[in-house]
C-alpha cells in the first residue's frame, strides 16, 4: 500500500470525465525513459520472543523509523506521528500491522534495482541489531493471530480495518497478516499498455507459484502454498480479481476509468486528515454529491488516492503494477522485477509471451487463478497440462528480453542472473513453499518456530 506524502499544494479539481482517462496518458513515456520500481514488505519481529512489536514501544515500530535517519531518511509525519521515512531510495513506508515496506525509487536497470534492495536491507539489519528487532521474508505471518498484532496509526487504514469485514472475509489477513513484492513498470502508449496489462494478468498465476510462500497460518500448515494469493479470493470482489474487460476488444484507459469509478470509495484526504467515505461512490464526487463532503468536486490527488485502494492482481495507476507475488528472501526481491521487465521491456518477448497465452478464454484464466494457491506449479493449464509445463519456456522468453536489453554491470554482466533463483525452483521442482513443509515435517519437528531462524533476512 502506498503512503502518501503531505503537501501543501493542491492539485487539479476534475471538472470532466477526460481528465481521468488523460491521467493515464499522462504516464506514457519513451522506451528509453521507462523505468523499474520494486517494492517490497517484510515483517518486523522482537528477536527475544518473535512478537510483532507496537508502534509506541520502546525498540518498536517507532523507534526503527526513527534510527533509519543515521542513513539519510527523512520523516514523513501524519497527525503527529512519523509513519513513513523519504529518501534517495524512495520511500520506506508501514502496512496496518507493522509489515515493513520499501517502496523503491525509479531505476534503469537491475543492477540497480539490486543494489538498492541490498543497501537497504543492510540499513534495517543495522538498526535491527540496535533495537532487537530481526525481519522475516515470507507471504504470511506463519505463527500470529490477528488479535497478536499491533495497528499501526495511519488514518486510511483505521477506515479499512473497519470497512473489511463488511465486505469480505479476509480482508483483515490481508492488511494485518501478508507481505508481497511488487513491480512497478512503465509503458509507451495506450496499445503497449493493453499488451502488457493482459500479459501480466494472464501470467500472474505464475508469479504467483514462482513465489508461493505462505504455507502455514497460526504455527500450522494451511493446506495452501499461496495463503497470501488465496485471501485475495474473499477480500472485496468490487476491487479484486483477474478483470476480464481486460481481455475486451475495446479495453483501453477508458475501460479501467469506468471500472476504478465503480470501485467504492474508501477514503478522502483533507487538510491531513483520512475522511471515512467507505462505500459511497467516486462518481458521485464527480458530480458534488458525495456525502461526506457535500458540493466538491474530486482533484487528480483524490483520483489517484481512489485508485490506489483497488487490488487487482495487475493494477493502472500512471504506471502498470505487478501484484501477484508472496514476499521472500533477498534474491527473490530481485528474481520478481527480472522476470517482468524481461516479459514486457523488449517488444520480441511481449510478443512470444502474448502468442502462448492469448488463446486461453477467461473461463480458464479464472480457473487457473483460483488453483494456484493451493497448487502452484501443478495448477492445470487451460487446454491441458499444468503451469509446470510452460514456467521454463516463460522463463526463457524473459531471459531473451533480459539479454536483448544488454544492460551489464560493472563486472560486463547483464540482467539475466537475476533469474536464477526461479531457474532453480523449476529446475527443483519445488516452490518455496513446498520447500518450507518439506522442513516442516522433517528437521523442525512440526515447529514452525523454526522458521525465524531460515527466513529472517
Amino acid at each position: 500500500m502506498t503512503t502518501k506524502t503531505v503537501s501543501d499544494t493542491k492539485s487539479a479539481v476534475i471538472e470532466h470525465r477526460d481528465q481521468l482517462i488523460a491521467s493515464f496518458a499522462r504516464g506514457e513515456k519513451p522506451k528509453d525513459r521507462w523505468r523499474i520500481g520494486t517494492e517490497h514488505e517484510k515483517f518486523v519481529y522482537k528477536t527475544e520472543d518473535h512478537r510483532a512489536p507496537s508502534y509506541d514501544e520502546a525498540g518498536g515500530i517507532r523507534d526503527l523509523l526513527m534510527a533509519l535517519t543515521e542513513f539519510g531518511w527523512q520523516p514523513v509525519m501524519e497527525g503527529g506521528n512519523v509513519i513513513a521515512m523519504s529518501g534517495a531510495d524512495g520511500s520506506i513506508s508501514l502496512e496496518p500491522a507493522g509489515q515493513f515496506e520499501l517502496s523503491g525509487a525509479p531505476l534503469d536497470n537491475l543492477h540497480q534495482t539490486c543494489a538498492e534492495t541490498g543497501r537497504h536491507l543492510e540499513q534495517v539489519l543495522k538498526v535491527g541489531e540496535q533495537l532487537g528487532i530481526g525481519f522475516l521474508g515470507l507471504g504470511m505471518w506463519p505463527d500470529k493471530t490477528r488479535a497478536e498484532l499491533p495497528i499501526m496509526p495511519k488514518g486510511r487504514y483505521a477506515i479499512m480495518l473497519r470497512h473489511m469485514p463488511r465486505v469480505g472475509s479476509m480482508g483483515l489477513d490481508m492488511m494485518l497478516r501478508t507481505c508481497t513484492i511488487q513491480v512497478n513498470l512503465d509503458y509507451s502508449s495506450e496499445a503497449d499498455m493493453v499488451k502488457k496489462f493482459r500479459v501480466g494478468l494472464a501470467l500472474q498465476p505464475l508469479a504467483t507459484a514462482l513465489f508461493a510462500n505462505s504455507p502455514f497460518t497460526e504455527a500450522q500448515p494451511n493446506g495452501m502454498l499461496s495463503y497470501r494469493s488465496h485471501i485475495w479470493s474473499d477480500t472485496d470482489p468490487a476491487r479484486t480479481g483477474m478483470l476480464p474487460f481486460v481481455f475486451e476488444d475495446d479495453f483501453g484507459y477508458e475501460r479501467y476509468a469506468d471500472y476504478a469509478l465503480d470501485v467504492p470509495m474508501y477514503f478522502v484526504y483533507r487538510d491531513g486528515k483520512y475522511i471515512d467515505a467507505a462505500g459511497l461512490s467516486f462518481r458521485d464526487f464527480l458530480r458534488g454529491e458525495l456525502s461526506v463532503l457535500p458540493g466538491e468536486l474530486p482533484t487528480i490527488d483524490d483520483w489517484n488516492d481512489h485508485l490506489s485502494t483497488a487490488f487487482p492482481e495487475v493494477r493502472l495507476k500512471s504506471f502498470l503494477e505487478m501484484r501477484g507475488a508472496d514476499g521472500g528472501p533477498w534474491n527473490r526481491i530481485c528474481a520478481l522485477p527480472a522476470l517482468w521487465v524481461g516479459l514486457l521491456y523488449d517488444q520480441g518477448a511481449l510478443d512470444a509471451a502474448w502468442d502462448l497465452v492469448k488463446g486461453w478464454d477467461m473461463a480458464a484464466r479464472e480457473a487457473l487463478r483460483s488453483s494456484v494457491p493451493r497448487l502452484a506449479l501443478d495448477a492445470p493449464l487451460p487446454g491441458g497440462g499444468t503451469l509446470r509445463d510452460i514456467a521454463g519456456e516463460v522463463l526463457d522468453i524473459a531471459h531473451a528480453g533480459l539479454a536483448a536489453r544488454a544492460r551489464v554491470d560493472a563486472g560486463g554482466s547483464n540482467e539475466t542472473g537475476f533469474l536464477d533463483p526461479l531457474r532453480e525452483i523449476v529446475r527443483s521442482g519445488k516452490v518455496p513453499a513446498q520447500t518450507l513443509l518439506d522442513r516442516y515435517h522433517g528437521a523442525w519437528g512440526g515447529d514452525v518456530s523454526r522458521v525465524y531462524d531460515e527466513m529472517r533476512f
